[in-house]
């Protein structure tokens, strides 16, 4: 499970520890016991500090980063025979791998979740979809050529999310009313991100004001929070010692929380800038959690991105609001509307709005407009687990996810 305590210290301890004790680095990943000079992760998996992304270092510091092993000959020990020179194998001891410098406070970990709260949120999840739906979508995926169908349209998603970037991309989400689903559509397209590309991906979470980021991620402790790292990261650090200040999550993916879930806790403009400045050249994809506008962290955030995401609750309400703040931004330079997506959510299965002419309505404000169907699994709350998100979930998630990431590369950022 994902967890906040990573850092660099641990490995360090274990390492001077002797040559025959497993190691485990900050991103959770462990390395069997062996002979000095060998360092590699169990069961083949990659280190993180191999991925490649836009402006990323492309080997990040390994354990025994600039270490030699002298292999030995046969039969050049024990000494040889009488009359030819004795020659023992010397071996170079394993130089420990040097992090970036500890800070001298670090913060302690705290849980996402209260404990004496967490017996009370830990009911089982539901699917998406009741069952009927289900066995129905299957029984006409067998009886009709909708199969194919779906496997060209993955594919096609797939090759615009699979695209190479120069220079990591950061995509924003914000919304203008809460209880819109702004986080659950960061997860959403974060989670898509890290499943299709290879380079790492950063959830970043903007909004200090009891965000739910890391409870949708199914995070379990923070730890460092964007404040506390705005000015410990340096260019000259790998990602090995940039991931010891991050909450690792699969697929190669991080997150880094606005807050422990404290009331009070402030996130400036200031320390936002600097410590986005000092990350995005390490992921291929940042999602940005933001607040709600018109907050300060928020516009600036926004005003950065090379895309936009704001998200909206399918409601006359939602739908009129946003209408209003679409013929706003036609006010700003083309590119802000140009490269944003609006997301409409559904709160409730039937909300008997007319989705498609609400489309179309806000389409000619010249932004890009997607639809997040109501999904059971994700009105229910807590952590999203893919595996039981709807059918219609999963693929308006990828449309999306595709659709913002296309937008990040026309964009240029002024």
């Amino acid at each position: 499970m994902p967890s906040g305590d990573g850092w660099q210290g641990d490995v360090l301890r274990d390492l001077r520890g002797g040559a025959h004790q497993g190691a485990q680095g900050p991103d959770g990943q462990a390395y069997p016991a062996s002979a000095p000079g060998a360092a590699l992760p169990a069961q083949g998996a990659q280190a993180p500090g191999t991925a490649r992304s836009g402006g990323a270092p492309q080997q990040a510091g390994s354990p025994y980063q600039g270490q030699e092993q002298h292999a030995g000959h046969p039969g050049s020990w024990p000494p040889q025979q009488a009359g030819h020179q004795e020659q023992r194998q010397e071996q170079q001891a394993p130089a420990a791998y040097t992090p970036g410098p500890y800070p001298p406070s670090a913060p302690g970990s705290r849980p996402v979740v209260d404990e004496g709260l967490a017996g009370t949120l830990s009911s089982k999840p539901r699917h998406g979809e009741p069952f009927a739906a289900r066995a129905a979508r299957a029984l006409r995926r067998t009886l009709s050529s909708s199969a194919a169908r779906e496997v060209a349209e993955i594919t096609r998603t797939a090759a615009v999310l699979q695209q190479p970037v120069t220079t990591g991309r950061q995509i924003a989400v914000t919304s203008i009313r809460g209880g819109s689903g702004k986080s659950t559509v960061a997860a959403l397209l974060g989670t898509t991100y890290a499943h299709y590309r290879q380079d790492p991906v950063l959830f970043l979470e903007a909004d200090p004001a009891l965000g739910s980021l890391p409870l949708r991620l199914g995070t379990e402790t923070l730890r460092w929070t964007t404040s506390d790292i705005a000015d410990i990261v340096k260019p000259d650090m790998s990602l090995l010692d940039v991931t010891g200040y991050l909450v690792q999550l699969p697929n190669n993916a991080w997150l880094l929380p606005a807050s422990q879930g404290q009331i009070g806790v402030k996130l400036d403009s200031q320390a936002y800038e600097r410590a986005v400045v000092a990350l995005r050249r390490y992921f291929g994809v940042m999602v940005i959690d933001c607040e709600t506008l018109p907050a300060e962290v928020g516009r600036v955030a926004l005003a950065a991105a090379h895309g936009r995401v704001l998200t909206t609750p399918a409601t006359p309400e939602g739908i009129t609001s946003t209408y209003s703040v679409l013929q706003w931004m036609q006010r700003l330079p083309r590119h802000v509307i140009a490269g944003t997506v609006v997301v409409l959510t559904e709160l409730v299965p039937h909300s008997g709005v007319d989705l498609d002419e609400a489309v179309q309505r806000l389409k000619s404000t010249g932004a890009s407009v997607q639809i997040l169907p109501y999904d059971r699994h994700l009105a229910a709350g807590g952590p999203v687990h893919t595996e039981l998100l709807a059918h219609p979930t999963r693929e308006a998630a990828a449309r999306l996810a595709a659709d913002a990431f296309q937008l990040s590369l026309s964009q240029q950022r002024h």
